[in-house]
């Protein structure tokens, strides 16, 4: 497994070629982190880190419920991914599909597994994210995605905070 990051608090290693495993360590229970992470209102508040604005945040949270974002980055490109979920476990664990919907067409669509462990008060999410391909593990990793993810991570902990 090989780490991407240094030092920021969530961590991004790659575990084989087709796989990239974000994990971040919470100060809030794992109700309020699962329910920061799930709530449309609250998701647009922090998805876009500080690097644009949602402008549509769509989530049937069930199996086979499908989920939409959309925001508004700098210069005004328009960023889409959507996906469908197909295990949902309060608080737990959520596995969807995810799609960047700038893709080359007919690209596959990588496999989402996010789950929410709580010891003593703190959570540790841990995002493992599947592709169909090195070449695409490397292109999702070199896109900016680390940036993003620690911006969105840190405003995620503020929101769960918030609601404590």
């Amino acid at each position: 497994m090989s780490q991407v990051t240094s030092s920021a608090k969530a961590k991004v290693t790659t575990p084989s070629d087709e796989e990239i495993l974000i994990t971040r360590e919470f100060d809030s229970p794992k109700h309020l982190v699962y329910k920061a992470y799930t709530t449309p209102e609250l998701v647009s508040r922090w998805w876009p880190g500080r690097r644009g604005e949602m402008r549509s945040c769509e989530i049937d949270l069930r199996p086979g419920g499908k989920w939409r974002y959309v925001m508004g980055a700098q210069g005004d490109v328009e960023v889409a991914f959507h996906g469908e979920f197909h295990e949902v476990v309060e608080n737990e664990r959520l596995v969807n599909t995810e799609v960047y919907e700038g893709a080359p067409p007919g690209s596959a669509p990588a496999l989402s597994t996010v789950t929410f462990e709580e010891s003593e008060g703190r959570t540790t999410l841990s995002m493992l994210m599947r592709v169909e391909s090195r070449e695409v593990r490397d292109m999702i990793i070199e896109s900016g995605m680390e940036g993003g993810v620690q911006e969105g991570m840190d405003i995620l902990e503020q929101i769960a905070r918030e609601m404590a």
